[in-house]
């Protein structure tokens, strides 16, 4: 057999389990997986005692551009999903126009021509858009539809039943709700304490999540439209999800995982501040008892990044979000390593599942059939996380100073590579996601 590409000796991570073997590919995409030796190969990487994944999908990321440049743009987003194992990314669309329409959405495909990553864009609903939605689903390259129940400006911001109920009603795919309540929120604004970012919990409480997570669900379940609840903080939530998996997909982060407000907050400051909020480690606690639970069907990093100079501006006048994209997947290695999941969990919230409620096309897992996308990593070596490794414009992470096990060596994506050792490609290959419900549906 020939190959373009051999990784040979790695513990390969197949739909069937951990397995030593090689794999064989070519023309981007994986065609053998067993022991090839003595076949000829374009290219022979050595993956001995490395562990092969299949390709990290972070489907929630923040890359600001157009409009907000100065923080991040495509290229620099990309090039820090790469370096921390990721391979493919859906990003989001309040950006400045907004993605709300079929010239936003092919302006961010044509502007994406510098990504590292393969890549798709959301849509945003908006109060005048819910017709065209059903339509703007199905442009290739779309993610699909994200609501922004609270959290946002203008048009982006749809927080009345009505108006929900119209933009479930246009389209069939699953849209993504950012889930806190808007009125609860402008009600209890006089929480917020100039100058301390420890009350930002206090004031985005757990019945504003709660409560919008009720809501949402009640009128999905009207429209008979399936949904996906990012960025869930509270352990209620995933209580209330648990009991309607037939038309709810959820997400959790690797910062409400691993954070908690009573250390973060005096430490960080408005570096650990993001909405929905970092709460207590009893909420921290109550994500890993969900989590173990089965419940949470991805893991996203909502990589949001803002400068040091914005976040260090008085709070509440500091904005919310913090850069994760890189950190995605050794802050998940590291947990593996101290026993609070296992490697296969890591998979499935990080590739499988991510393939399963989105249906991406030629994604998630390591198949013959299927685009040679692996993440490949070094499940023992322990490091620091450091400023220099980083690769987000804004230079910064929460995580800066944290030593980890487990950390990625390689990104490849559909065969060719990315990222090997901390070095990255010279130039950039990201091709636009594929998905079953606008390729075939």
């Amino acid at each position: 057999m020939t190959f373009d590409l051999l990784l040979s000796g790695g513990t390969v991570h197949t739909p069937g389990g951990p397995v030593r073997a090689d794999v064989g590919v070519r023309d981007g995409k994986i065609v053998a997986i067993g022991a090839f030796g003595g076949s000829d190969a374009g290219r022979v990487i050595d993956c001995t005692g490395l562990d092969i994944l299949p390709g990290v999908i972070d489907t929630q990321v923040h890359f600001r551009e157009p409009g907000l440049m100065h923080k991040e743009d495509l290229a620099s987003g990309s090039r820090a999903a790469v370096m921390g194992g990721v391979t493919a990314v859906f990003e989001m669309p309040n950006t400045k126009p907004n993605t709300d329409s079929a010239d936003a959405i092919t302006d961010k495909l044509t502007r994406a021509r510098t990504m590292y990553c393969d890549h798709a864009f959301y849509v945003g609903a908006t109060n005048h858009n819910a017709r065209d939605l059903a339509e703007l689903e199905r442009m290739p390259g779309t993610a699909g539809v994200k609501i922004f129940m609270g959290a946002s400006t203008g048009d982006l911001l749809v927080s009345e039943d009505a108006r929900l109920a119209e933009v479930l009603a246009s389209g069939h795919r699953r849209v993504a709700i950012h889930a806190e309540d808007e009125d609860r929120m402008n009600a209890r604004a006089d929480e917020r304490i100039e100058g301390d970012p420890s009350s930002h919990p206090v004031w985005r409480d757990d019945e504003s999540a709660l409560l919008a997570t009720r809501r949402i669900l009640r009128l999905a379940r009207e429209a008979k439209r399936r949904i996906h609840i990012l960025h869930v903080t509270t352990p209620a939530e995933l209580e209330y999800i648990a009991q309607h998996k037939d038309i709810a997909t959820c997400e959790v982060t690797p910062q409400h995982l691993t954070l908690a407000g009573e250390d973060a907050y005096p430490r960080l400051g408005t570096l650990a501040q993001m909405n929905p909020p970092i709460r207590s480690g009893a909420h921290r606690d109550g994500l890993w008892y969900w989590l173990n639970q089965g419940v949470p069907d991805v893991i996203g990093s909502d990589h949001a990044p803002h400068t040091l100079e914005e976040k260090a501006k008085p709070y509440p006048g500091s904005p919310s979000g913090m850069p994760g994209v890189q950190t995605l997947l050794p802050l998940l290695l590291d947990h593996a390593a101290n026993g609070r999941l296992s490697l296969q969990r890591v998979i499935e919230l990080t590739s499988a599942g991510a393939q399963r409620i989105f249906g991406i096309v030629g994604k998630g897992r390591i198949a013959s059939g299927y685009d040679a996308d692996f993440t490949i990593v070094d499940l023992k070596k322990r490091w620091t996380i450091e400023d220099q490794w980083l690769q987000s414009k804004c230079g910064w992470s929460p995580f800066t100073g944290m030593e980890l096990t487990g950390k990625p060596i390689g990104t490849i994506i559909r065969g060719q590579i990315a990222m090997w050792e901390d070095q990255l490609a010279d130039a950039p290959t990201g091709q636009p996601l594929r998905f079953e419900a606008v390729d075939f549906g």
